[in-house]
């Protein structure tokens, strides 16, 4: 493919639309961190976001049905790097997720592992001839996809193995199933919840679901995040108090506030009409990604596109929702605005991936 017409092809208002939410989760972690130990990181992030553009750009060179073909190879490298992070990882607030590296970076796989599952699920569902998905087919995916969730939920991190199953939920809603099956993957789902309540729920992930429920029942401990939160996002007003002003961000109430909550910092500083205009963004950033699966040339584009908005809306739907108290807290970042470099380049290497669809819509 020729550099002209990979120029005239490529999204760019899709690239347009994801660089105007960085610059603003940039400003944000900017006026977060000022005058803490993390003050550098509004610039670690720039980095991350022009070391993403580059690994973007790679992405969307290398055709996609070439990185399908090489899945299996993914997969395996994908299981044994988790496998190594409880080895030789760093363990931070009780989890072991981060693998570290040269300049004080830390790498993590989980994070990467969304891309793998993205193109497992592709290749899987675009190999099947049938009208629907049958049981058989149905259980060998999950049973790809649940084997690296259940290594990322013993980091722990239940969080980001949450993530894996929107993935896999849009592919196979898109093939189609048997209402049968439907049925008694909710009736599964209803027996699981006990089970994984006495059974893989740590003590501090089990409060954590009682204190979404009541969070003012421990408003000084495992509610006082919540609460923060929640008196951020009001104290914001219309138009906010204006950058580096907001008083839950600044007197250091708010907890992680350039992380998981930062859109609760975002939303005292620049308001509600600053949080419409953010949620505006994501809107068209969506809207973009189901409009390259719209015109993707094969059913493994549609997968790959729709795989990544569908993960995309997760992450959106239950950020926004734990900073307003209506999600517990899970620790998931709110994509390209929360400081973090893994999770800035992921997303970056899956905008790519969108768009080296799109680059190949005409290729028959």
């Amino acid at each position: 493919m020729t550099g002209p017409r990979i120029l005239r092809d490529v999204d760019w208002t899709l690239w347009g639309i994801t660089l105007m939410i960085c610059a603003l989760g940039v400003l944000q972690i900017y006026s977060a961190t000022r005058d803490t130990i993390w003050r550098g990181a509004w610039s670690k992030q720039i980095l991350c976001i022009f070391g993403g553009l580059i690994l973007a750009w790679v992405v969307s060179r290398i055709d996609y049905h070439t990185l399908l073909g090489h899945v299996p190879l993914f997969y395996v490298a994908t299981i044994i790097l988790l496998l190594v992070t409880f080895v030789v990882g760093t363990k931070v607030f009780g989890s072991r997720r981060w693998i570290p590296l040269p300049g004080g970076f830390r790498l993590q796989i989980s994070e990467f592992a969304k891309l793998v599952i993205v193109l497992l699920v592709a290749r899987y569902l675009s190999a099947i001839r049938n009208d629907r998905l049958e049981l058989r087919d149905l259980l060998r995916l999950v049973g790809l996809v649940v084997f690296p969730m259940l290594l990322v939920m013993k980091q722990p991190d239940l969080g980001t193995s949450l993530c894996y199953l929107p993935m896999l939920a849009v592919g196979v809603f898109i093939v189609g199933l048997r209402w049968q099956y439907w049925a008694a993957i909710g009736v599964i789902a209803v027996l699981l919840v006990p089970t994984a309540w006495f059974v893989y729920l740590k003590d501090y992930q089990k409060e954590r679901l009682t204190t979404f429920i009541d969070p003012e029942r421990d408003p000084k401990g495992s509610g006082y995040q919540v609460l923060q939160s929640k008196i951020a996002v009001g104290s914001g007003g219309p138009w906010g108090k204006g950058v580096t002003k907001g008083s839950q961000t600044q007197l250091r109430f708010l907890p992680v506030p350039h992380t998981d909550f930062i859109m609760a910092a975002f939303a005292e500083e620049h308001g509600f009409v600053g949080i419409v205009v953010v949620l505006g963004l994501y809107m068209l950033l969506l809207l973009q990604i189901v409009q390259n699966a719209q015109t993707a040339p094969d059913r493994a584009g549609l997968y790959i596109c729709m795989g990544i908005g569908m993960l995309l809306l997760f992450h959106l739907l239950v950020n926004v929702g734990m900073v307003i108290g209506r999600m517990p807290v899970t620790g998931i970042p709110l994509p390209l605005m929360s400081y973090g470099g893994s999770s800035i380049v992921t997303t970056f290497m899956m905008l790519g991936l969108v768009n080296n669809v799109r680059l190949r819509r005409f290729v028959n």
